[in-house]
This record gives C-alpha cells, structure tokens and sequence, in this order.
C-alpha cells in the first residue's frame, strides 16, 4: 500500500510539500526571532505589554485589566471551539473519500487522483488544524494564568523592585500567550494554502508563497506595524 501510495504522487507534489514545510518553519523561524526586535509587530507589542504591566501593577483598580484579559481569553476561545468543528468536518470528509475524489476531478485544472491520495491530502489538513487546536489551547491555558498573576499582583506601594519584577513576568506571560495564539492564527493560513493541493500542486506551490508574503507583509510592512512603531 505505501508503494501505491509514494507511485501515487508525482515529483512535482513533493517539491510542494517540501516548499510547504520548509516555507512555514522558516517563516515561523524568522517571524519569531526578528519580530522580537524592532522591525516587526512582535517586538512592537511586546513592548506595550511591558508597558501594560507597568501601569497594572501600578493601579489601585485592576478591573479594567480583568476585562482586557476577558476580552483575549473570548478571542482565543472562539478560534479553538472553531478549530473543532473545522477538524470534525475533515475528518466526516475523509469518510467520503470516493466522492471527494470526484469532486476535485470536476474542478478547474483539477485532476483525478487515487483515493489513498485524497486521503492523505485530508490527513494534512487534518494534522494542520490540530496544530492549531494545540496552540489555541495552550494560549488559552496561558491567558488564565495572566489574569492570576492579575489577582495575585502586589499594592502600588510595594517596593519598585518587586512592582517592576511583576511587570516582567506580566509582560513575559503574555508574550507567551500572544506567541501560541499567532502560531495558531498562522496555520489556519498555511491550512488554506493545503486546501489547493485538492485542485493541483502547482496551485499549493503558488498559494503557499502567496501565503508567506501576505504574513511578511501584515508582519513587518503593515499599516499597523507603523501605528505601533515609535
């Protein structure tokens, strides 16, 4: 069955996953370790997170904190409840392989293609999104643990060693969180790119670099990086 499946496959289907592969891990790469400086919107909101622990941990009145986190804790939670009913919806498709199978036969510059084929197309999508269940999840956990260090942050008469020391791990926590949270926001997009593969490789190819520029752009070239930037 695995003969079948590598016979299957064309050359030009593993140059596309390897510039699948390769595009997001270098993306994620690069997108991690320069956005943690100044050129990208990472290092921009990390630095308004360090600000924001600042001034939290320097108010009397800590609701408004509470709502802030409230309000991420919702975003985070909407994307994973989704990413369950999109993972339950691939894996129904899976069971409907034969049809599948024609179905991207009658698309434009589609072509048929064996069921184990299709199989392993959905497969990928199906490992992409639990990908991303996994960040969501995570973030979320991470965002609870923020709003406890919220509850949990000294008076604002506290020496301002421990006040600046709370910050830090405010701000570091919540780049924690922001970080899975992006991961996983990144693989719906790569997952979109994925979806192509069903039409042709030559469309995943294309989508896939359509994908990492668009990330490049919104990431260090975007009209909000320039309103966070000094």
């Amino acid at each position: 069955m695995f003969a079948e499946l590598l016979h299957g496959f064309a050359p030009i289907d593993w140059i596309a996953l390897f510039i699948f592969f390769a595009g997001w891990g270098t993306y994620g790469y690069y997108s991690d370790r320069r956005g943690g400086g100044v050129g990208g919107l990472h290092g921009s909101t990390d630095r308004y997170r360090l600000e924001w622990g600042r001034r939290m941990v320097r108010r009397e009145n800590r609701i408004v904190d509470s709502s802030l986190i409230g309000n991420l804790v919702q975003s985070v939670s909407f994307y994973a409840s989704t990413t369950t009913y999109v993972i339950a919806g691939l894996i129904a498709v899976a069971g409907t392989a034969d049809r599948l199978v024609a179905v991207t036969a009658d698309l434009p510059f589609g072509h048929a293609a064996a069921r184990q084929v299709v199989e392993v197309k959905v497969i990928l999508l199906v490992a992409i999104f639990i990908f991303a269940y996994f960040k969501f999840t995570w973030s979320l956990r991470q965002f609870n643990f923020l709003s406890i260090l919220v509850g949990s942050a000294p008076n604002p008469d506290t020496p301002t060693e421990e006040l600046e020391q709370r910050a830090g791990q405010f701000s570091l926590l919540s780049t924690l969180a922001g970080d899975d949270f992006n991961r996983g926001i990144r693989a719906y997009y790569f997952g979109f790119a994925a979806g192509t593969w069903f039409v042709s490789a030559y469309h995943f190819i294309a989508f896939t670099l359509v994908i990492l520029i668009v990330l490049w752009r919104r990431d260090f070239h975007s009209a909000a990086l320039h309103a966070l930037s000094d």
